[in-house]
């Protein structure tokens, strides 16, 4: 009995714009999940159990904002633009009505409201650059969920950002002023 060695996928660097990504993408890409940011293509992880938990807590909460009743998302993996050559998925991304509706006419969404939830493999300097990117495509808030400190660094902008864990009540106004829960219970 002989071993194979394990797949190595190798992954297009010639591509430069969102279109030509997607354009790979609907091609060969079909056996992951990825962002792409200046001619860089980023293979995201599959969401590990102790995150999907998180993510069902923040939903479950959605479900009660006056947002959810007009029919907004806050949805996972959903494809965020920055502009034509960045294109990024947060774990859990806020969109209205109105833009879902404009995704049937082709067009592309950016949200105002990034949820990420920090991964192992990711350095500072990949926390840095989206939290930029989400801002260059005018959101207003990004969380970044940091499970093994159980906490949550928020971001009003990329270069302000405050730390909430335990008791503290965090909220996610000025975009959702009736989405807010204390950290603790995130992680319980």
């Amino acid at each position: 009995m002989t071993l194979t060695e394990p797949v190595v996928k190798s992954l297009p660097t010639h591509l430069q714009t969102v279109d030509e990504f997607e354009q790979w993408e609907s091609q060969y890409g079909h056996d992951g999940s990825y962002e792409f940011v200046r001619g860089r293509i980023i293979e995201k992880t599959d969401m590990k159990q102790d995150e999907y938990l998180l993510i069902k807590f923040l939903n479950r909460l959605f479900i009660k904002t006056a947002a959810f009743e007009r029919g907004d998302e806050l949805t996972p993996e959903m494809d965020s633009y920055v502009d034509n050559v960045r294109k990024r998925r947060p774990d859990l991304a806020y969109f209205t009505l109105e833009q879902i509706e404009e995704t049937r006419m082709g067009i592309r969404q950016k949200t105002r409201f990034a949820i990420e939830i920090l991964s192992d493999s990711e350095s500072y300097q990949d926390v840095l650059d989206k939290i930029q990117d989400y801002f260059d495509a005018g959101a207003q808030l990004v969380w970044y969920i940091i499970p093994n400190h159980k906490k949550i660094n928020v971001y009003t902008s990329p270069d302000y950002s405050q730390a909430y864990k335990g008791a503290d009540l965090i909220s996610a106004a000025p975009v959702l002023p009736d989405f807010s829960f204390r950290v603790e219970e995130l992680f319980a």
